[in-house]
């Protein structure tokens, strides 16, 4: 048995010392704490949150990555990461097709969901680099993932083209889940791998580097991080 995220907190995958965040990672649903950001996020922006069983090839559910501030403890930062099995991934109520013919090609798919960082949280952005790092373990370095997609909001399209090197593969469809337009978008796995090799802990050079990446970890750390994955 896989032990819930609750469980977990007590033996949490804590970032090596000096570093600003802690990172947690552990199998199950979206609840508690991390949760209530993602549904205070959500609503923020007008979008609804259903408290749903995420589908995952693990019997667990998804692997719930989150971000905590080490001032108070504070989580900051969530992201669920889920695989795709034979009930599929969230995106294919509206995007089936798309995600069909990567399938068919050969291509293992990750689905990334449930993201939402605190807007009081102290840096944002490396929250944001750096759990995004945490779920790009579990999906690519353990599961060997071929391929990340997200669902977004047409209007974080740029953001997410410019920080995170996301392609817009469609057009926008009405989401029921969240009652609001999506616009699938994707990477593959090993453009991410090239990205954090060329610029991971390096966040002197956030500003010519016009990404996330410097943001986050350098090899040692991720290393380190990987070690500790449950």
């Amino acid at each position: 048995m896989f032990p819930s995220l609750d469980a977990r907190r007590s033996a949490a995958s804590q970032a090596p010392v000096g570093l600003p965040l802690a990172l947690d990672s552990g199998f199950g649903d979206l609840a508690g704490d991390a949760l209530d950001l993602v549904e205070r996020r959500y609503g923020d922006r007008g979008l609804a949150v259903s408290r749903e069983r995420f589908s995952s090839r693990r019997d667990q559910g998804d692997i719930v990555c989150t971000a905590r501030e080490h001032v108070d403890e504070r989580i900051v930062g969530t992201l669920s990461v889920r695989f795709d099995g034979p009930a599929g991934l969230h995106a294919d109520l509206l995007f089936r097709r798309e995600l069909d013919e990567w399938r068919s090609d050969g291509e293992s798919l990750c689905e990334f969901g449930g993201l939402a960082v605190d807007k009081h949280a102290h840096d944002p952005k490396r929250v944001l680099a750096q759990i995004f790092h945490l779920g790009y373990l579990h999906a690519h370095r353990r599961a060997r993932c071929d391929r990340l997609v997200i669902e977004v909001n047409p209007r974080h399209i740029g953001f997410y083209r410019r920080c995170l090197g996301l392609v817009p593969m469609t057009a926008a469809r009405h989401n029921p889940r969240v009652n609001a337009p999506a616009v699938l978008m994707s990477i593959d796995f090993a453009t991410i791998r090239e990205q954090i090799s060329l610029w991971g802990g390096r966040p002197d050079s956030l500003a010519s580097a016009r990404t996330l990446y410097p943001l986050a970890w350098d090899e040692a750390t991720e290393a380190t991080m990987f070690a500790q994955l449950p």
